[in-house]
């Protein structure tokens, strides 16, 4: 019969109870089990295909983490043993459980078995408890689902609804999510926020003079620059319109988005990208500035602040940063906004 994947504790001549195991052990379905103490009994032959680990290093002991992740955290099965489903939505990506029963729990996450040499896949994870007539926890069973193929090609769907397909940059509905989620998290952690409306000036004659190709390229390439001028990793910036961009700051105020405005404008100069219809002969930028300081308002309140001052800066004389006042959000907005 080879290595056996499974151990019990007692009864072992036990054959109907044997039987159930051999089963379990063949499933198609990969497939582990912990006892009551958290030690795994079972370790099936799909389990081994799926993570690349042989049962001899996981039966017996409590390192069936190994099979799913490069350093110890719980599985979905110690989960269930510990009664601490309250953990579940720090610890997977995505919480099923409601649609699974009350005494099971259902997630996704992605993990990184042996046998995929730092690649990741996607599991669908279930794990429920296997109790006696007498209510005794005997132990939990825990099943896998490879799901990595689903997954990328919802994430690739989802990059394309979320793309402007010119540019390569995000759009303007994946722009009102992201400003909408900044919103929210600056109120409640009471952290500033700030909003760049970065238009290009003169597009229209640039359009007129070199035709729509050429003014297709010169957004592309104002995209790349813009997208190069952020100076932190949580900075956002998208295709909100036409000629218009958007660029989201979490955590800087009205002081550090006009040094990102003014580092835009730099860079645009120093590409000295050309337009024949204006003098001197490059493109440039005008930027409006607005910034949420914590605490009334809402996102379309700061999207209409940064316009407000994108004309300023247009009525000033263009390739310019021009600011609107902060605005001042309560706490108690968020419960009616």
């Amino acid at each position: 019969m080879g290595a056996r994947r499974w151990s019990l504790t007692d009864k072992e001549n036990d054959l109907p109870q044997i039987f159930a195991i051999q089963l379990m052990e063949h499933l198609v379905v990969p497939t582990f089990v912990l006892d009551a103490s958290g030690v795994c009994i079972l370790w099936n032959l799909a389990c081994e295909r799926l993570t690349g680990l042989a049962a001899s290093e996981v039966v017996g002991t409590r390192d069936h983490w190994r099979g799913f992740y490069r350093a110890r955290r719980p599985c979905l099965a110690d989960l269930v043993l510990r009664e601490r489903s309250d953990t579940i939505d720090a610890l997977y990506s995505v919480n099923r459980s409601k649609s699974f029963g009350d005494t099971g729990l259902s997630a996704e996450n992605w993990c990184e078995p042996p046998n995929a040499h730092g690649a990741r896949r996607y599991l669908a994870l279930d794990a429920g408890p296997i109790f006696s007539e007498t209510g005794e926890l005997l132990a939990v069973v825990e099943t896998l689902r490879d799901i990595t193929v689903q997954k990328e090609a919802q994430m690739a769907l989802e990059a394309l609804a979320s793309q402007d397909g010119l540019t390569g940059i995000p759009n303007r509905r994946y722009f009102d999510q992201f400003l909408e989620q900044e919103w929210r998290r600056a109120i409640r952690d009471d952290r500033p926020l700030s909003l760049l409306m970065i238009d290009i000036d003169h597009f229209k004659q640039y359009n007129d003079l070199l035709g729509h190709q050429n003014g297709d390229e010169c957004l592309k390439r104002t995209a790349s620059l813009l997208s190069g001028s952020m100076l932190r990793t949580t900075d956002f910036v998208a295709r909100y319109g036409g000629e218009e961009f958007g660029a989201i700051l979490p955590g800087t105020d009205l002081n550090g988005a006009v040094r990102v405005g003014e580092r835009i404008l730099e860079i645009m100069k120093a590409s000295a990208l050309p337009h024949p219809g204006i003098n001197p002969k490059i493109l440039t930028v005008s930027i409006g500035a607005a910034s949420l300081d914590a605490g009334t308002g809402s996102p379309d309140g700061l999207i209409a602040r940064a316009d407000e001052a994108l004309y300023s800066a247009k009525r000033l004389g263009r390739n310019r940063v021009a600011i609107a006042e902060p605005i001042t959000v309560r706490q108690d907005t968020l419960l009616t906004a």
